[in-house]
């Protein structure tokens, strides 16, 4: 490897002589070369991934003000498009509550404050709130503050749980005597999943590599107890993550290890918890399988007899696979997505036609053919989104489930099990009259170059006129078997409002049609994603919907490498791109093992350490394949505590695009100095984040008003 420093250093946002016009940063160019497979490559800002170098910082924040200053005629548009968003918030609110060991619980937020306050009270009429945790106080003195893990015990007295202050998912774990009202010494770091055994006293958490903040080490702690925690389980293999957990029967501890395409489940009685934790099934190459309690069996989620999986029962006293016994067969065109058992029956998650379907199953009748034994909830839009809700309990004759879609506000249901009677708990507020009839949503299909029929859904408001001179906001994921979700947004009414429709594209690479779904768009056929959100798009523009010059895209994270890839192969498709925290340094990243999830990546993208997975991934990375051409204009946004997508990769990505664009459209790098990779974690700050999004958006399409 060798190295040539170039003397530029970045440089403030400045007007350009004659004109008043800021002009952009520039980045240094430092040379480093790296030769793979006989390949000689070069990467002249390497050197932006030194975070604590002064001049990293110094570029960054050159960037920002050059975003600002570009962005400084519309600060009044900001802050109008913000005060017309948070006027449709119900500011203070309250969850609908859910019931665990005679508690209530729930949580509540107020107007003016940026968290929610984590509360219970007991299952009595008139009883008093007790608040557990206001993420307020906690974020006193920090920037950023985010809650991970909340487990109550057993004898409902102690209270753990996680927190993250940086941005960097980096989180602490915490106890606190409910009793009391004080907080006990434990402190400890990196923890990623906490478990209280059935004796109140004894709690199993795991914790991530500091390096590659991969989660790997199982402990035991004793609440009080001095000294080291005693280590029960370390996973070797790079590729595997673990997560601890406790059935919703109690009567177990779940030690589950998984990469993206095999997984592996342990099991420990929760009153023994100085037990050893036994095997269910021993690991193997492309099996999945995901584990839950009843009685006297585990029922199993599994991929064993095809890619949509089945379920299977197995005895807890002897659940090794030659046990198993199937009780819903393997269905090629449902995939089972999710399994939670109850005292009576089994709640199942399925997928069909890239729709969300939830189905109740009776266990009252014995372990037979489940699917005779089962009913579906109907829903009836034609695009929206369904999943179970806060359902603790075991012994229940209610399930919660949620719904929205993109006209129908967030909704909690509580459903009779034996009635089938549905009661609506609470819909989402929206303030200032929202009126769900002057909306249209449709679901719609593209057809991919190979005859693949791609989903895509819209929402609009009806008097849009459908003669291709609407603009339209089209956003994009297509990786890690991630199902985009058809969910409401009151936020996303300022668009709408203005006459701009709102489309999803449901490319493989995602889970919408299932585990065949994502197989259709990883590896070395990941290709497919980025042709099939092109296929959407020229759909969406043949019939009328829009047209390229007012088409924006739009995603983040690999959904950002999904713009990158797709504005290197069709730039003159669109006419704006907005790229949150983006994925587009792929061949570097995945090059570098030292990375946080690199190695558990190879599973999705491929090993860049093989020639052939080399060759693939170079013909699609992002900023290995920017030319000297013309770009749409471009929003690029990123967070330097960002554990997932580091911020050098989108730094990286603009330095290099401002040297090879050829034209004069705007190219913004934005970069929150104190958020990771979700963005700002105050509901406030980040509705700011969202009015900077809009106006620029908005602004860039001439559509201020």
């Amino acid at each position: 490897m060798t190295s040539e420093t170039h003397s530029m250093k970045p440089t403030a946002a400045r007007p350009a002589a004659g004109t008043g016009a800021p002009q952009p940063p520039v980045a240094k160019r430092h040379t480093v070369e790296h030769v793979i497979h006989g390949e000689r490559r070069v990467d002249d800002y390497a050197w932006l991934r030194e975070k604590k170098n002064p001049e990293v910082l110094a570029y960054l924040e050159a960037e920002n003000a050059y975003s600002d200053a570009v962005m400084k005629g519309t600060e009044g548009f900001q802050e109008a498009l913000y005060q017309e968003m948070l006027g449709r918030i119900q500011q203070t609110d309250l969850s609908v509550p859910y019931r665990l060991r005679g508690y209530l619980y729930f949580t509540r937020t107020e107007e003016g404050k940026q968290y929610p306050i984590y509360c219970r009270r007991r299952d009595a009429e008139g009883s008093a709130e007790e608040i557990l945790l206001d993420l307020n106080e906690l974020a006193r003195g920090h920037a950023f503050m985010s809650l991970g893990t909340l487990e109550v015990s057993d004898d409902n007295r102690w209270l753990a749980y996680t927190t993250d202050t940086t941005g960097f998912r980096q989180y602490t774990l915490q106890v606190k005597d409910l009793l009391r009202g004080r907080l006990l010494g434990e402190r400890i770091e990196r923890v990623t999943s906490v478990a209280w055994a059935a004796d109140n006293t004894t709690l199993f958490y795991t914790i991530e590599d500091e390096e590659t903040k991969r989660s790997y080490r199982l402990y035991r702690h004793t609440l009080g107890a001095s000294g080291a925690d005693a280590l029960i389980f370390e996973e070797k293999d790079e590729r595997f993550r673990a997560g601890i957990e406790r059935t919703r029967s109690r009567a177990f501890l779940l030690l589950t290890t998984q990469s993206h395409t095999a997984s592996e489940v342990r099991y420990l009685a929760a009153e023994q918890p100085g037990g050893t934790f036994r095997r269910i099934a021993e690991r193997e190459e492309e099996h999945e399988y995901y584990v839950e309690h009843h009685g006297g069996l585990f029922y199993i989620r599994t991929n064993s007899g095809g890619r949509n999986f089945r379920l299977v029962t197995a005895p807890v006293a002897e659940p090794r696979r030659e046990n198993w016994r199937e009780v819903l067969a393997h269905r090629s065109e449902v995939m089972v997505a999710g399994l939670d058992a109850f005292a009576t029956h089994l709640l199942l998650l399925e997928r069909e036609g890239g729709l969300p379907y939830l189905r109740i199953v009776d266990l009252q009748g014995g372990a037979g053919d489940l699917l005779g034994a089962s009913k579906r909830i109907a829903f009836d839009e034609p695009a929206y989104n369904a999943a179970p809700g806060a359902n603790p309990e075991f012994a229940t004759e209610f399930v919660r489930f949620q719904y929205e879609s993109l006209v129908t506000p967030r909704s909690v249901y509580d459903y009779h099990v034996g009635t089938g009677e549905r009661v609506l708990r609470k819909q989402q507020p929206v303030l200032g009259g929202y009126d769900k009839s002057l909306y249209a949503s449709e679901r719609i299909h593209a057809t991919a170059a190979d005859g693949t029929k791609i989903p895509v859904s819209l929402v609009y408001r009806r008097d849009t006129p459908r003669d291709g001179s609407a603009p339209l906001l089209l956003y994009g994921y297509g990786s890690y078997e991630i199902s985009m979700p058809v969910t409401f947004g009151s936020n996303r009414l300022s668009l709408l409002n203005r006459g701009v429709i709102y489309a999803l594209a449901h490319v493989r690479g995602g889970g919408e049609l299932g585990k065949p779904w994502h197989d259709g768009g990883r590896m070395m056929k990941k290709r497919n994603t980025f042709t099939d959100f092109i296929a959407a798009a020229e759909d969406l523009i043949a019939r009328r919907y829009t047209a390229a010059e007012r088409l924006v895209i739009e995603g983040g994270s690999a959904g950002g490498l999904l713009m990158g890839a797709v504005t290197n192969l069709r730039p003159e498709l669109f006419r704006m791109v907005i790229s949150h925290v983006p994925f587009v340094d792929v061949l570097n990243t995945m090059l570098d093992a030292s990375l946080p999830l690199t190695v558990g990546e190879y599973e999705e993208w491929g090993n860049p350490h093989i020639p052939e997975e080399y060759e693939y991934m170079k013909s699609y990375c992002p900023y290995t394949n920017l030319e000297r051409k013309a770009y749409p204009t471009m929003l690029v946004k990123t967070s330097l505590h960002d554990s997932q997508v580091m911020y050098w990769e989108p730094a990286k990505y603009v330095a290099k695009l401002r040297t090879l664009k050829t034209d004069a459209h705007p190219l913004l790098l934005k970069t929150n100095m104190k958020a990771g990779h979700g963005g700002a974690s105050g509901r406030y700050d980040y509705l700011r984040e969202i009015a900077f999004d809009y106006a620029f958006l908005l602004t860039q399409l001439g559509m201020r008003g």
